[in-house]
């Protein structure tokens, strides 16, 4: 009998074997629970990677899910029901949805804050030689830019800090990031703007 979400199924105690003939039989409670949350912090890991067009990490499993559910064009099979089980299968979406990367997304650049670095070091380190100000451009403009700027994370980063004029403790604070993290999105979430300023010839 198919599983909902409400019945929260015992997905630890499954082989991979059951798993994945839920997922193949469209088991919407045993998806959920297993690639929405079980394997959710392996595919944010890799999201939080690669450049991807999604909003979200849910909105990258659903891309994923799509991969391996969906018959291939050639051969006309579901790539899931190739699973030998020659891997664990969580083994075998981390590698599916690396490769999906590879093939189509640009990796991010990963940045490093060494203990001998003061804050100040470390703030230059991260925040690049160009800066953002909005001051100039009117607030009708200033709301296309950041409407542009995604994913969501990075258009928040945007706003606290730049909008509401935060600090980059507070910002860092609003949105739960740990100091390293924040520095890194940031510098990404800058250049995301700056990117956007030189396209429409603002900047």
């Amino acid at each position: 009998m198919a599983t909902t979400y409400d019945t929260q199924p015992d997905i630890y105690s499954m082989s991979d074997q059951e798993v994945v003939q839920a997922l193949l039989d469209r088991d919407k409670g045993i998806t959920y629970n297993y690639l929405y949350k079980k394997c959710y912090p392996l595919f944010k890991s890799i999201y939080n990677d690669y450049y991807t067009d999604c909003e979200n990490c849910i909105e990258f499993i659903n891309e994923i899910y799509t991969l391996i559910m969906i018959p291939g064009k050639k051969s006309g099979k579901i790539p899931l029901a190739n699973f030998s089980h020659k891997c664990t299968l969580t083994f075998w979406l981390k590698r599916v949805a690396i490769n999906h990367c590879k093939r189509k997304y640009k990796r991010k650049p990963r940045f490093t804050v060494t203990s001998d670095l003061t804050r100040e070091d470390s703030m230059r380190q991260f925040e690049g030689t160009e800066e953002i100000d909005l001051s100039s451009v009117n607030k009708e403009d200033v709301k296309k830019i950041i409407d542009q700027v995604k994913p969501e994370r990075f258009r928040q980063i945007i706003i606290h800090r730049y909008l509401e004029e935060k600090t980059n403790e507070e910002t860092a604070l609003l949105l739960n990031m740990s100091r390293d993290n924040f520095y890194n999105k940031h510098l990404i979430a800058k250049s995301k703007v700056i990117g956007i300023l030189k396209k429409e010839g603002l900047l």
